[in-house]
């Protein structure tokens, strides 16, 4: 598979990692599910990321996941989160994960890190570690990981490190950000990159305006995000913030602190993706009035896209 480039772009996919309702990792619904997202469009797939729950996760059973997803992937590309608190970790999984095809592999600050000099020169080290022939993603997410990005900073890190090819986005509000870190790329003081969205796709219709290349993020309808990033790109604005808005309730439905990925397992499940909703101990679960709630959701959006006319499934597809 080809090596991840600034050139990236389109919807890659954040994956939830399957799990049996006994906690033990569904490898059929891996397998599913990566199905699913190449037969619905997805350029790329992005596994054990925050919302893949790779905290909870042995570092053999991290591997195992990385390369059934990879194995599956046909010609999407596959990126890994390798985030780990020790720099042996993370070469290691990085290691294993080119090695059997990825991509790249995406990077997240751990939370201590609190001035810049500090951030700039984890990165630094966290680039060395894994080798600087391996293309890696930036994420920017302090709304969870508590560390903040100026685009300054970011430049530095891009500037310094040519194996970053990639920014995971996830600031809240960040679209000046985009807009900044553009002005860099036009004044010649930030070499090429590719900037790829998250935050459950909350902002993506304006985020593509401000200039971004994609999304990177998990919502239950993946079709939703490559529909406004191909809209957008189509200068088709109206489109896209008409089918945005449609799904937008359940999108901030989803974007809840602690119940976001109970929800979007659920949906999933419903979609007949993955065979059951379960996550790792510890995890919260949805409620009976939750699913109400979510069902009445589903409804909302069916109106408009049909998509979204869910039947209960019980399980997934075989």
């Amino acid at each position: 598979m080809a090596k991840l480039t600034h050139k990236a772009e389109g919807t890659f996919a954040i994956a939830p990692t399957p799990f049996h309702d006994d906690g033990r990792i569904d490898e059929t619904s891996i397998d599913r599910l990566t199905d699913f997202y190449g037969e619905v469009g997805c350029d790329g797939v992005t596994v054990l990321g925050i919302l893949g729950e790779a905290p909870k996760l042995e570092a053999s059973e991290a591997e195992l996941v990385a390369k059934r997803f990879v194995k599956r992937a046909g010609s999407m590309q596959v990126i890994v989160g390798v985030s780990a608190p020790g720099f042996a970790a993370m070469r290691s999984l990085a290691r294993a994960s080119m090695d059997a095809g990825a991509a790249g592999v995406m990077i997240a600050p751990p939370p201590n890190l609190r001035t810049d000099d500090q951030i700039i020169g984890y990165f630094k080290q966290a680039a060395e570690a894994i080798g600087s022939d391996i293309p890696w993603v930036l994420q920017d997410y302090p709304l969870t990981l508590s560390v903040v990005f100026t685009p300054a900073v970011i430049r530095k890190i891009v500037m310094d490190n040519p194996s970053c090819v990639m920014l995971k986005h996830e600031d809240w509000p960040g679209l000046e950000k985009i807009s900044a870190l553009r002005a860099f790329q036009k004044d010649g003081s930030l070499r090429p990159l590719s900037i790829l969205t998250g935050n459950g796709g909350l902002f993506l219709d304006f985020e593509m305006e401000r200039g971004a290349d994609g999304a990177m993020t998990g919502y239950a309808f993946p079709e939703l995000l490559i529909d406004v990033v191909r809209l957008s790109k189509e200068a088709r604005r109206d489109a896209a913030h008409d089918l945005f808005d449609a799904h937008l309730p359940l999108i901030r439905y989803e974007q809840q602190p602690g119940v976001g990925l109970a929800v979007r397992k659920y949906v999933l499940q419903k979609r007949g993706v993955i065979a059951s909703s379960a996550q790792r101990k510890p995890a919260s679960s949805l409620t009976a009035m939750a699913k109400v709630e979510v069902d009445y959701l589903l409804t909302r959006v069916a109106r408009v896209d049909r998509r979204a006319n869910l039947r209960p499934q019980s399980s997934a597809a075989g």
